[in-house]
């Protein structure tokens, strides 16, 4: 097997390399069911600010290692660290509160609650005081939704759920910081086309014009092209190559693991 195209701390942004530590750190995380180990001895970082995609064939590990790091999964060895405190060992609504938010590869809303009311409760979860109109607002806004807060949920297109969701996790903005680290599991995932265009903008807004820490599942390798930092390739629950797009995607190892696929 080719070497890493890049170490995670090589690789990572200037601010990780730092003093601090970076936001998400994984160390020799594990995860077996009986004889069968599932993820094996991944080590990985995110650094403040990054967009770090995570790919890989069908079956790889992608959303155990997402489980892993939100908490739905312990890990049989190994550690998540988030800004350098251990976290593996804590239930996902801890690890929420610490700044881990999360989307799901389905999309899961009441059909009936207004795309408003979505995120007020979303805000309301995290914080205790009431929740102005002008801030659930603010919200929507930046997920280009600020049309749609008085419409049903239920009624919006496979796109706008998703940026909905997004909008729910920027909602603890509201009162606090909001998530240190945002994970996307395939937010692309069922999405129509002519919508692709505009949810990559959003996202993008999210990495680049705020900042935001993203550690990404994603299947439409333009998007990943598109939007990552850095790209992470997961084969068989191993670490297979890490670094930036270009290089990684160079690797004759990556294009053999996905058995000629253009990438």
């Amino acid at each position: 097997m080719a070497a890493p195209a890049a170490s995670a701390a090589s690789a990572a942004p200037a601010a990780a390399r730092g003093s601090a530590p970076p936001v998400l750190a994984l160390s020799a995380l594990t995860w077996s069911v009986g004889a069968v180990t599932i993820v094996e001895d991944v080590e990985l970082a995110v650094g403040e600010g990054e967009l770090l995609a995570l790919i890989g064939p069908n079956g790889a590990g992608k959303t155990t290692l997402f489980n892993l790091v939100s908490g739905v999964t312990r890990p049989s060895a190994g550690a998540v660290l988030l800004d350098g405190r251990p976290v593996h060992r804590l239930p996902p609504h801890r690890r929420a509160r610490l700044g881990i938010g999360r989307t799901f590869q389905s999309s899961s809303v009441f059909p009936t609650m207004t795309v408003a009311e979505h995120v007020d409760l979303a805000a309301r979860a995290v914080g205790a005081r009431r929740v102005a109109a002008a801030e659930v607002a603010g919200v929507l806004e930046r997920v280009r939704l600020a049309h749609r807060g008085a419409e049903p949920a239920g009624g919006l297109s496979h796109g706008d759920k998703r940026k909905l969701e997004l909008a729910m996790l920027l909602a603890s903005t509201i009162h606090r910081e909001g998530p240190r680290l945002m994970l996307l599991d395939e937010p692309m995932a069922g999405v129509a086309a002519e919508e692709v265009d505009e949810l990559t903008e959003v996202i993008r807004w999210l990495h680049r014009t705020e900042g935001r820490t993203l550690l990404m599942v994603e299947h439409h390798m333009d998007v990943v092209l598109d939007l990552a930092d850095r790209i992470a390739v997961l084969h068989h629950g191993v670490l297979l190559a890490h670094g930036d797009p270009t290089t990684v995607m160079a690797d004759p190892e990556v294009q053999r693991a996905y058995l000629g696929e253009a990438l």
